[in-house]
Order: structure tokens, then sequence, then C-alpha cells
């Protein structure tokens, strides 16, 4: 096929090699793949080698955005909308964000939502660039159809990241039913495969494959960035949390690819306007220490002078100033802008370069900054140097803050910033192994007031101060919490424990009511309520909390122990009986039974005959009564309880007695009865019993002695009797 006329303009920026590896993203499938299979292996490694590269590449590449749209008075004339009032409005939220850290999930999530649109962006805009530079003239459907591919491919990463509940604290997903992205993927891949199809064989009519090779590669790399992950998560065997997709290799790749195109402009653009020749180590320097200014220094100052969170600080921090890059970017980077296009596709239009000026102070500082002055250049070599020196204890501070296993390193760390949330909950961890109770707290008192959202360090105070069983202190921690997370489930919950055990009953059932409002599925917190209307008598109100947290502890796949579940039954039931449902506490008794029986629980499964039983003599259900009390008294024979066993034939005795057995058989009872609680501990407990042998024998009179001497026939006759 014959070549295009068009396409005798130059193809390459660079050179063929640099332009396929960097700019088209040649080499996204080796470096995802290296860094999948060995970040697991060398965290620490990987942690800082990333956190280094940002100050070459990731830093930079916003400053390089923000050096397009505000260094020529034209450009920040051109795009006042976005250099003046939508940074104001960033910086207004990036303050306000501060003092309200509440808001910072819902930030970061924007940010990473919008991550991979604004890749895509980018990879279309270089995918069109080569592909006209190449000599194609794509129609207005073939454009359209290749824009809907790459939308498409973003279309399902947005349905992954946000299917689902969220595992991230930082991520607040829409919570998408897995059944509809199931349902939703195999379309809209049929569909980037069939507008792929069309738009790029509508391209490779016009001038071939073979010149397309860095417009098909950028499609590739596209594919691998989102839709190959995407593909191989279905298939649960590569699952990627949304955070890779902004601070991963993928970020690092971005940012290159972003370097690469903008250098070239700012080179063509220098070149186009007669100015001296450009100097790439300048030009990259001031990336270098713009970028460092964007991102260090703003999280210090706030730690330091209004004692915020670090760790916050500065995510607060990423996700701004990488919405406020979205914005920018989109509105500067137009390939039909005349000027733009003059500079990325080489061709031969004329370049305007207007003289205007902007009357504003601001852009008149900005003009004598980068003025040829000595001031100007004392005051940038200064600024450079300060930038750079701070970049650099910003590293080590992370480098240190990294070693979770020394306490020394955490500890320097801390020394250079104490207002880091993460890195005092880990100290706190350290201190605490090595013993010291006392700066463990301290440590995690510290994270609790740099940060009070941040869960993991209120949890470790939380339970050393319960552990230490000191109530007061931790029910005020939870109160405190409360105010700046109100509606933190487990927050909640905690809380209402505290208020039960220091008797604010009304806080407590409050507290867990609310918990249970915010998420249903905090069912634990009906088992909590149900003992508390239990504890104040309102049996009634008490009994659906119970039945809702046998049948929600019924469902786990590892339900609670048998023990524990059979306790909760028997109060079930006793609160049924004395709300007078009495068919009800009959059949919850028959459950526990059948628990304990299946379960082994012979001294459980005692207690519960001895319950039901007394459930069925009040109903004048005398004969299944008796069969209850005998089933206890046969058990309590293999158990080794005297005191126990002594009660059960107490209760047996009286309710002999009530139901018109013999005296004989009633004295028997209560005999054996006192010589199992005079054998046990609390054998001042028999008073009871003695008196009531002392009243069986009294009725027998002379008979009474010749039973003491054959007692063990009594006993089994007693447990034989069918019917009074």
């Amino acid at each position: 096929m014959e070549k295009s006329p068009h396409a005798a303009q130059p193809l390459w920026l660079y050179h063929p090699a640099l332009d396929l590896i960097v700019g088209c993203g040649a080499w996204s499938l080796p470096l995802l793949l290296l860094t999948y299979f060995t970040t697991s292996s060398s965290t620490l490694a990987w942690s800082v080698g990333f956190y280094g590269l940002a100050l070459f590449f990731n830093y930079p590449h916003y400053m390089a955005t923000i050096y397009r749209a505000y260094h020529r008075a034209e450009d920040f004339r051109k795009y006042r909308i976005f250099t003046v009032h939508v940074t104001a409005l960033v910086l207004m939220t990036l303050v306000v964000s501060h003092f309200w850290l509440r808001a910072l999930p819902w930030i970061f999530t924007l940010y990473l939502t919008w991550s991979p649109w604004h890749y895509s962006g980018q990879n279309y805009g270089l995918f069109m660039m080569f592909a006209r530079r190449a000599g194609a003239r794509p129609s207005n459907n073939q454009r359209e159809a290749l824009y809907a591919a790459f939308l498409l491919s973003y279309v399902i990463l947005f349905l992954t990241f946000h299917t689902g509940a969220s595992s991230d604290p930082m991520f607040v997903s829409l919570g998408i039913p897995a059944r509809f992205t199931s349902m939703a993927i195999l379309p809209l891949a049929v569909g980037f495969v069939a507008f792929s199809a069309y738009g790029l064989s509508g391209l490779a009519g016009q001038t071939g494959w073979r010149p397309l090779l860095p417009s098909l590669t950028l499609f590739s790399t596209q594919f691998v960035w989102f839709l190959l992950p995407t593909a191989l998560s279905l298939g649960e065997r590569l699952q990627i949390p949304q955070s890779r997709y902004s601070t991963g290799v993928l970020a690092v790749m971005h940012s290159a690819q972003y370097l690469w195109i903008t250098s070239y402009y700012a080179r063509r653009e220098t070149n186009a306007e007669g100015a001296p020749r450009w100097r790439p180590w300048a030009y990259f320097g001031v990336l270098i220490a713009g970028g460092i200014a964007l991102f260090v220094p703003g999280p210090w100052l706030a730690s330091r002078v209004f004692h915020r969170d670090f760790t916050a600080s500065f995510l607060i921090f990423t996700a701004l100033v990488n919405i406020h890059h979205f914005i920018m970017d989109g509105a500067i980077w137009k390939l039909r802008d005349g000027r733009i296009a003059a500079l990325l596709l080489d061709s031969r239009e004329r370049l305007v370069n207007s003289g205007a000026e902007v009357g504003s102070r601001f852009a008149a500082g900005l003009r004598w900054m980068v003025g040829s002055s000595a001031g100007a250049r004392g005051l940038r070599a200064s600024a450079a140097v300060l930038l750079l020196a701070w970049g650099t204890v910003d590293q080590v501070r992370n480098y240190l803050a990294l070693h979770n296993d020394d306490l020394a390193d955490l500890q320097r760390a801390a020394a250079l910033n104490a207002y880091d949330s993460p890195v005092q909950t880990r100290i706190g961890r350290k201190e605490l192994e090595a013993g010291r109770a006392q700066e463990a707290v301290a440590a995690w008192q510290q994270a609790v007031r740099a940060n009070p959202a941040d869960a993991a360090p209120r949890n470790l105070l939380l339970k050393e101060l319960t552990d230490k069983q000191q109530f007061d202190k931790a029910y005020e921690l939870t109160r405190a919490s409360l105010r700046t997370s109100p509606k933190d489930r487990d927050l909640l919950v905690n809380h209402g424990i505290l208020a039960a055990h220091l008797g604010h009953s009304a806080e407590a059932l409050a507290s867990w009511s609310q918990a249970l409002a915010l998420d249903p599925a905090q069912w634990r917190a009906h088992l909590y309520i149900a003992d508390e209307l239990d504890r104040e008598g309102k049996a009634e109100a008490a009994i659906p909390h119970y039945v809702i947290y046998l049948d929600q502890a019924s469902q786990l796949a590892e339900p609670p122990p048998a023990e524990h579940l059979i306790a909760i039954v028997l109060r079930l039931a006793q609160c049924q009986a004395e709300a007078r449902q009495l068919d009800r506490a009959e059949n919850s008794y028959s459950l526990a039974l059948q628990m304990a029986s299946q379960s082994g629980q012979r001294k459980l499964e005692s207690f519960t005959s001895v319950s039901a039983a007394e459930l069925e003599a009040a109903r004048g259900k005398d004969p299944d009564a008796l069969r209850l009390y005998q089933r206890a008294l046969r058990l309590d024979r293999m158990l080794s309880d005297p005191r126990t066993e002594a009660a059960d034939w107490y209760n047996y005795a009286l309710f002999l007695k009530d139901a018109g057995f013999p005296d004989r058989l009633v004295y028997a009872s209560l005999l054996h009865s006192e010589s199992l609680m005079k054998s046990s501990a609390d054998a001042q407990e028999s008073g009871s019993i003695t008196e009531a042998r002392m009243a069986a024998e009294k009725r027998l009179g002379r008979t009474a002695a010749p039973l003491r001497g054959n007692l063990d026939a009594a006993l089994a006759e007693a447990l034989a009797v069918s019917s009074p």
C-alpha cells in the first residue's frame, strides 16, 4: 500500500527506541510483571525505590504542567480560569480538608478514580499525534471510534474499581453489584474490539501498518495498563488494588511519558520563538525543584505548625495536586490548538507569538522570578538548594519510617517529624513488644492527637487501656473519638460496651442502636442490646435482638462455640418465659437441649433440662417436667460437680412434693442432696436443704430411719417413677 503524501514529515520525536520505550510505553509489560512478582518479596526496597523515583519522575511531571501554564504571560491569560480560579478553589479545599479529615477518603477516591482516565487521555492524545505524524487524517467516525475504544477500556476498569465494598479505608466504593459488573464487561469488551478494529483499519488504509508502529504500541500500552489486569482479575489470578494505578510503577511510566513529550514541546517552543538555545538540564532542574515544592514543604509545614498528621497531610496534597494537574492538563494540551499542533505535529503552520502581557502582580512577580537579574538568579538558586535539601530530608524520613522492625529508626523518623500517626503507631507496637507499656501508650496517644480519625492507634490504645482495666480512660477515649468519627461502626460498638460497663445504660443502648442503623452487618451489637435490656428487666424488648443475633451467628462459615450459642438460647428462652411467650420458650429450650446433646456439653444439657422442667411444671405439664428432671439427674452422675447435682436433687424433691409423689421419695431426694452439698466446697449453702429434709423427715416419722439405711434403692425408685 502506498504511503500517504502527508507522511513525509518526521515520525519520531527523539529516537525510535526512546520514543517507543518511554513515549509509547513499550516497557509496560516487562516492568509491570517485574514489580508484581518482586514487590511482595522486597516491599521495603520497592517502597523506598518508588518514593525516590517520585522526586525525578512523578513530582517533576506535575511541575511540567505548571511550567507550561504559568511561564508565558499569554498562556497565563489564556487559561486564566484554570491558572487562577480553579487553583484558588483547589488551595481552599486543601486548607479545609486539613481541618476536616473525613473529607480525605472522598478526595482520595476522586484522585484514584480519575487517574486512569487521565492516563487514558494522555495515551489517546499521543496515539493521535503519532497517527497524524505518520500521515493519517482520520475521519470523524474513525476518530470517534478510536476515542470510544479508549473510553471503554477506562469504563471497564471503573466498574472493577467500584464493584462491591472497598477494603481500603481511603477508597469509597460505589458498591456496584458484582453481578452487574460481570454482565456489563463482556458487551463493553466486544465494543472495545469492534471500535478498535474499525478505527485502526481505517488509519492503516491511509498509511499502511508500519508507519503506525508508535500508535499501535500506544494502543497496546492502553490494553496492558487497564484491560489485561481487569481480565486477569476476573479469573482471580491477579488482584491489583486501586492505589497501584496511581502510586506504583504505572504512575512512574506515565510520568516519564509525560516528561518525554513536554520536554520535546518545550524545546520546540524555545527554538520557534528564537530564544537562546534550550537547556535541558536547566529545564529538568526547574521541574525537579518545583515538583519538590508542590509535594514536600506543605505536609511538613502542616504537621509542624498546625499539628496535623503528616501522612494524612501528604495524602491530601498528593490527591489535590493530582486533581489540579488533571484539570490543568485537560485544558492546556489540545492538538486542535494551533500552536500545540504546530509544535507536536511538526506542521508548517505559522506560530503566533503574542507578546501580550498580563497586568496582575502575580504574573509580574513570576516574570521577575524567571528573569535574568542577579536577585532573581540568587533567589532561584537558593530556593533550589533549599528544596533539594528538604527533599533529601524527606527521603531519609521516609526510609527510616519504613523500618517497621527497627525501633531506633522509627524513633529517628519521629524525631524529624513527631506528628506522623502511622510512625507513632508502629513505635507503640515495638515499645509494647519490648515490655514498655507506658511508652507504648504515650506513642499511641501522640498518634491519636495527630490524627483522631486514624482507627489503628486508637484501637491499640483502647485495647491496652481495657487490658489494664482503665475503663474510665478507655470510655473517655471513645467518647472523644466519636466527635471526629461519629459514623465509625466499630467505635460506636466499643463505646457502648464501655458505657454499659460504667453504668451508662441509655448511652450504651443509643450507641449500639446507631451502629446498627449505620451498618446492619454489626449484628453482634444485637447481643449487647439484648443483654442490657434483659439486665434491666425488659425481657420482651430483648427477645428480637437475641433472635437476630442467633440467626446471624448460625449463618457464619465458622459460628461461635456451641457453649456460647447454647447460653444465648437459654437467655432467650428465659426472656420468652418472662414475657409469657410459653410455647416459644419451650421451643427454645428444646433447641438448647438438642445443641447441647449434639456438641457433648453435658453440664449445659443438664442445666437446660432443669430449666425446661421448671417451665413445664409451671405450665402443669408434670409428665414432661418429670422426664426432664430425671434426664438432668442422670447427666449429673457423669459430672464431677457435687454442688450442681445437689441443687438438681433439691429442685427435683420440691417438684416431687408439689406434684403429689410419696414423701419417702421426696425425703430420699433431699437426704441425698444434703449429703452432696456437705461434700462440696459450698457446704454453708445447705441450710435450705437441711430445713426441707427435716420437714420431710418429720412427716415420715418412724419410717424415715429405714429409708436412710436403704437410700440407694429409694433414689433408684425416684429416678424411675413416671406418674404420681
